[in-house]
């Protein structure tokens, strides 16, 4: 395919999507943060908990 073409093609494609509004990849982009936080929280805590208590075991 000539890439020429090809970019054409796929510019067309793109003014076909539908966008989310500004709000609403904000509002997506503040709810991923925020269950990227509890679950890097959680999982530090375990990491955390499972440490010490390993350490306790060992000694």
């Amino acid at each position: 395919m000539n890439p020429v073409k090809y970019l054409s093609e796929t510019i067309d494609e793109l003014r076909h999507v539908s966008w989310p509004s500004r709000q609403d990849t904000i509002k997506l982009t503040v709810i991923v943060i925020a269950i990227s936080l509890i679950v890097a929280l959680y999982v530090g805590g375990l990491d955390f908990t499972f440490t010490n208590l390993l350490t306790l075991i060992i000694k």
